[in-house]
This record gives structure tokens, C-alpha cells and sequence, in this order.
């Protein structure tokens, strides 16, 4: 995303943003995304192109910036009752979005339109700070826990690259998988 994108949240400018972004939905949700233009966005939004081009700098900046917002997660992670059941549901449904024909193209998009690898990083620590709050949780229980970056390098990290570089589905067990090997391998004796 490019720094055109980090405006002052509230106002027009959060109007705005709404609208385009809402647009960029509906129309993906109608179309093939190959028939997206500026100014189809644009009208759909009820702004100019020239905002458009203006706040995000191009049709794949726009779509990144989509992507990112449409990646965060709307809520915390499942609480269970234990450190593995919440970590197991978490990665589970991690990857059944991710995986899914829009999560590939939204994490795709993502990427896409941003070279300097800031998306990248906004991603990866939304999911960081789903593992750190399962994490926490599992602490306040009294569980021995992980460290964050064993999580996202033994679970996060197989996934996304499955995600990314090889095609076709990938099952719960997968993600199960990763997650005992976690904890039956790496987790840190007490």
C-alpha cells in the first residue's frame, strides 16, 4: 500500500474509502475481476476517477488495499478452553479461508500491489495477533505456552506457503498437523 492510502481516518476521507472499497466488492462479486477499471470503480463508488487514482495510485494499489482490509479478522479467536483446542480451531479456520478462492486471490491481490512488502507485513501480524491473544488466554489459564514466532513459523508459515505455491485444496488435517507437531515436538518443557 503506498502512503497515499494512510489518510486520516473519520470524514470524507473514511467516506470515501468506504465507498471505493464497497464498490471493488460488489463489482468482484459480478465480474471477473480482469474487467475491473478506475473508472468502472469509480462510478460504482459515486467518486471521480481522479480521486481514485489519487488516494491509491492504481487499479492494483486499489485492490491490494481491498485485499488487506477484507484479510483482517472481524473477531477474536474461538476460546475453547485449552492453549491446543484454540490453536487447533484457529489454524483450522485459517485455512479454510485463506485457501478458499477469494482468500488466494485477496492474499494474491495483497501482494501484488505492494512492492515494498507492507502489506505483507500488515497480514502477518493480524495473524500474529490472533496466535498472541490465543497465547495470552492460555497463559492467564495457567497453561505453558508457546512463543509467538514458533506459532507462525511451524503453523502460519507451511500454510501460507501452501497457499501461495501449490494449487488445489488443502484439508483440516493438514492444519490439525501442523499444530500437534507444534505442540508435540517444539513446545518447551515446563
Amino acid at each position: 500500500m503506498s502512503p497515499k492510502a494512510a489518510t486520516r481516518p473519520g470524514g470524507r476521507s473514511a467516506r470515501v474509502q468506504q465507498a471505493v472499497h464497497t464498490a471493488v466488492s460488489e463489482l468482484l462479486a459480478e465480474r471477473d475481476r480482469s474487467s475491473l477499471t478506475v473508472p468502472l470503480i469509480a462510478a460504482r463508488a459515486g467518486v471521480t476517477p481522479s480521486t481514485v487514482y489519487r488516494r491509491w495510485g492504481d487499479l492494483q494499489e486499489l485492490l491490494s488495499d481491498v485485499a488487506v482490509a477484507r484479510l483482517r479478522p472481524e473477531s477474536p479467536p474461538a476460546d475453547l478452553g485449552s492453549l491446543h483446542e484454540d490453536l487447533e480451531a484457529w489454524a483450522v479456520a485459517f485455512l479454510e479461508e485463506m485457501a478458499s478462492p477469494p482468500g488466494r486471490a485477496y492474499v494474491r491481490d495483497a501482494l501484488a500491489g505492494d512492492p515494498g512488502g507492507g502489506n505483507a507485513g500488515r497480514c502477518s501480524a493480524y495473524a500474529a495477533e490472533q496466535v498472541q491473544a490465543i497465547l495470552a488466554r492460555a497463559t492467564e489459564r495457567g497453561e505453558h505456552v508457546l512463543d509467538v514466532d514458533v506459532v507462525m513459523d511451524h503453523v502460519v508459515a507451511p500454510m501460507m506457503y501452501r497457499v501461495l505455491f501449490r494449487p488445489g485444496p488443502l484439508e483440516a488435517e493438514y492444519a490439525r498437523g501442523l499444530v500437534a507437531t507444534v505442540f508435540y515436538r517444539l513446545m518447551p518443557l515446563p
